[in-house]
């Protein structure tokens, strides 16, 4: 197999300048990314409120109306830093992930090269979809459930009204996509387990209702205090879990295919 090896000896120090010029390539594609993204950085924050706005428009009130205020002089523009520094982690993430693939790759065989592309691909894709489940699903219901728990005046006490900080939404929002963009990764990193051998699908399948309670736990850690959030990011989870385990046992079964195989090759050489 040593000669499916793209990997050549090399120094120490060639290793180095070469991993410096890997490092050189993702951050430049950050900071450029990062540049873009502040010169836009309104724009974008204007695109993390829509969900804001769904939420306003279900509880019935004036969306023209919406508003999000900040008490402190910095507090608007170190909010519009940490959205450009998001949107540009996800826009630089395919230069980033090309950059650790190519220093990582000539120390890989052929067969865990084409074993380890799928998984680089699948994995900024499920990221995408857990991100997409949050903006379009989960953050409106979120903030609909606050919202719900305004007072009027007429109801026999002193008006209560949700005034966002800019800061603390945008705290919110960002927990949450990276909670689920995280947890939408447990088929991919399951996956590439149980391909080296590390993990087995019945061990899986044997460890399914303490995974539930880690689930609910973790919910619990990550997402606001109140049902809705847990309950929102502990079912997909579960419902992960079952597609990994599922992931699983058919590479398993490609596994055993294979080595019979070529167990029967070798039975006729």
């Amino acid at each position: 197999m040593s000669g499916d090896m793209d990997d050549k000896p090399q120094p120490l120090i060639e290793h180095l300048i070469e991993l410096r010029s890997r490092l050189m390539w993702a951050l430049g594609a950050f900071f450029v990314a990062f540049l873009v993204c502040f010169y836009f950085a309104k724009q974008l924050f204007n695109l993390l409120v829509v969900p804001y706005k769904w939420a306003v428009s279900w509880a019935g009130l004036d969306v023209a109306k919406t508003e999000l205020i900040y008490t402190a002089p910095q507090e608007f523009f170190f909010t519009q830093v940490k959205v450009a520094a998001f949107c540009a982690m996800v826009i630089a993430f395919p230069v980033i992930a090309s950059q650790v693939y190519k220093f990582v790759a000539p120390g890989l065989y052929k067969n865990e090269r084409a074993a380890f592309l799928p998984f680089l691909v699948a994995s900024p894709i499920l990221f995408l979809l857990g991100a997409s489940l949050v903006y379009f699903i989960f953050t409106p219901m979120v903030m609909w459930f606050f919202l719900a728990m305004q007072q009027a005046p007429e109801e026999g006490g002193v008006a209560i009204s949700l005034l966002p900080r800019v800061s603390e939404y945008l705290g919110l929002i960002m927990t949450l996509i990276f909670s689920f963009g995280l947890v939408f990764q447990l088929p991919v990193v399951t996956s590439l387990l149980v391909r080296v051998g590390i993990l087995e699908s019945q061990w899986l399948a044997d460890k399914r209702k303490y995974f539930i309670v880690v689930a609910f736990v973790i919910a619990a850690i990550v997402t606001p205090p109140d049902p809705l959030s847990q309950i929102g990011l502990a079912l997909p989870t579960i419902l992960l879990y079952e597609v990994a385990i599922y992931a699983a046992r058919l590479i398993e079964k490609k596994r055993a295919a294979t080595e019979l195989a070529e167990a029967s090759s070798a039975e006729q050489t």
